[in-house]
């Protein structure tokens, strides 16, 4: 194996293919194919996008629901030398212009679905190539005869989050970030040809990357997963043989209403990751009784430090006692970085403050550099990621996520800048002002509450207006009108009221139209 300086992405999935070439890569549904078959396709159209009319894309959009033409296609975009930009068929088309624009892409490789959105983006001016695998032929004679070279600093990939001003933040990860990941992971883990992974994540979630190359890596199948096996989610995992779960902890929740876990309920599972929200210590003891042969462990880490960062290896016997708030421990930072908590005038703190991580697999910043500020910060000679996140060091040195400190939420694995969902609802017809809150729910997981002021509209309205731009699963189900916002004694807006105005909104029932007086 190659130095991990010198490793590309891809070097994971042509592992897998040493080591299970007639093995499935992936399954969805009825939708199968080989490591060889993948390999072939990636060569395949990764020569046809370096064979496009305009000059070799420096970034591939991968515009697809998960199935042959998205994976192979993230494969064939590696296999390029090229910036793989996944892209959700149903998002909005402004969203997904404002992606493709600040992320340089030049082509798109698009099932048919995505072929219709890459017709509606051309039709408004955007010049963009276009491969179609699935409708149009691809030109043998342009084939790879293997992956082009990349250096270590290239940009793997590039996903989007939330920002504050309504545009994405562009997240640029390269070779070298995922080559320290994944060799760490590499290390943690046993995962092995006959393992088969679930495939939760959405591919614009970072989380997906670890479905996918942790999979590919050892030679294993990655398994999507519809929303429709959660309602027998044991009986699922079983007929697909199932053996690494990884999913937000909102799964439990699901899988818990459905009577999912019941002890030993889950016995073939080998391992059981949970990222992307906060795991309650409750959620983490029904699990493990539920997958009692599987090693539990809570991972923890932003888009800007590549995938996870930190991880707590579950223990029935010691974990709960280390537990705050009903949390479990996001764990200890991965190998080679360094962290500070920073209390709230910037000083280290020794158990509680703000985390800042620095280290090998720090994004070098944003796509637009004006979004640096605050979050990517030079201190001691070195670029620090300022997480926003509020953390304890407990006993044994762990860390336990306690919040946020700004403005951001996550929601269903989303972490959400409130001010993105304030700018939208703005736009909206007849609001003047607005003011999101996220509030916890009744099961644990966090609810987008809007509060606007102007003409007041039916809930279902502003819905469809925002659905325009954001993206579905950050869509507000709440909205409340209020004649002015309530203010509090510095004459600022009073969110921690409307906090508690959301939060008692939130234990009634969902008005099914109009909005309701403040």
């Amino acid at each position: 194996m190659a130095e991990k300086s010198e490793w590309p992405l891809y070097e994971l999935f042509l592992r897998g293919l040493g080591k299970s070439p007639g093995g499935a890569a992936f399954r969805v549904g009825a939708d199968v194919a080989t490591y060889e078959q993948v390999h072939h396709l990636a060569l395949l159209w990764g020569g046809a996008l370096l064979h496009t009319p305009a000059t070799p894309p420096a970034a591939v959009g991968v515009l697809a629901a998960k199935g042959t033409i998205a994976y192979a296609g993230i494969v064939a975009g590696l296999y390029a030398g090229a910036t793989v930009v996944p892209l959700h068929p149903d998002f909005p088309i402004a969203r997904t212009r404002q992606m493709i624009a600040a992320a340089g892409v030049s082509a798109l490789v698009v099932d048919e679905r995505g072929r219709k959105v890459a017709a509606e983006l051309r039709g408004e001016g955007l010049e963009v190539s276009v491969l179609a695998p699935g409708a149009e032929r691809v030109d043998p004679g342009h084939a790879l005869s293997r992956p082009r070279p990349v250096e270590p600093g290239g940009v793997a990939y590039v996903l989007y989050t939330s920002g504050s001003t309504g545009t994405p933040k562009g997240v640029p990860i390269t070779h070298a970030n995922l080559a320290h990941y994944f060799h760490f992971m590499d290390r943690r883990y046993d995962f092995t040809p006959r393992d088969v992974f679930s495939q939760t994540f959405d591919l614009t979630f970072d989380c997906a990357m670890f479905d996918l190359f942790c999979a590919w890596g050892a030679g294993a199948t990655s398994v999507a997963v519809p929303s429709l096996a959660y309602r027998n989610l044991p009986r699922f995992l079983a007929e697909q043989g199932v053996t690494v779960w990884f999913s937000t902890p909102s799964a439990i929740s699901m899988a818990r209403r459905t009577g999912g876990l019941a002890p030993d309920m889950m016995p073939f599972l080998r391992w059981s990751l949970f990222a992307g929200e906060a795991l309650k210590c409750a959620d983490a003891t029904d699990w493990q009784r539920a997958a009692p042969r599987s090693v539990l462990e809570n991972l923890y880490g932003p888009t800007e430090l590549t995938i996870t960062i930190t991880g707590h290896r579950w223990s029935e016997r010691t974990s709960p006692g280390l537990c705050v708030n009903g949390l479990s421990p996001i764990g200890f930072v991965n190998d080679g970085h360094d962290h500070l908590l920073l209390d709230g005038q910037g000083q280290p703190a020794s158990t509680e403050g703000e985390l800042w991580i620095t280290g090998p697999q720090t994004t070098p910043g944003y796509l637009d550099p004006r979004n640096d500020e605050g979050r990517f910060v030079e201190r001691d000679g070195r670029v620090w990621y300022n997480t926003g996140d509020r953390v304890r060091r407990v006993a044994n040195g762990e860390l336990v996520y306690l919040g946020r400190a700004d403005a951001q939420v996550q929601v269903q694995g989303w972490r959400v800048e409130l001010a993105e969902i304030d700018q939208a609802v703005r736009g909206c017809a007849g609001i003047e002002d607005a003011v999101t809150i996220g509030a916890p729910t009744g099961d644990g997981s966090t609810a987008l509450v809007v509060f606007y002021t102007g003409t007041p509209a039916q809930p279902s309205d502003l819905a469809v207006q925002l659905r325009r731009t954001l993206p579905p699963g950050i869509v507000p189900r709440r909205y409340h009108h209020l004649a002015e916002f309530p203010l509090n004694p510095n004459r600022k807006v009073d969110r921690a009221g409307l906090r508690d105005r959301a939060a008692k909104l939130l234990t009634g029932p969902a008005p099914s139209s109009g909005s309701r007086p403040g």
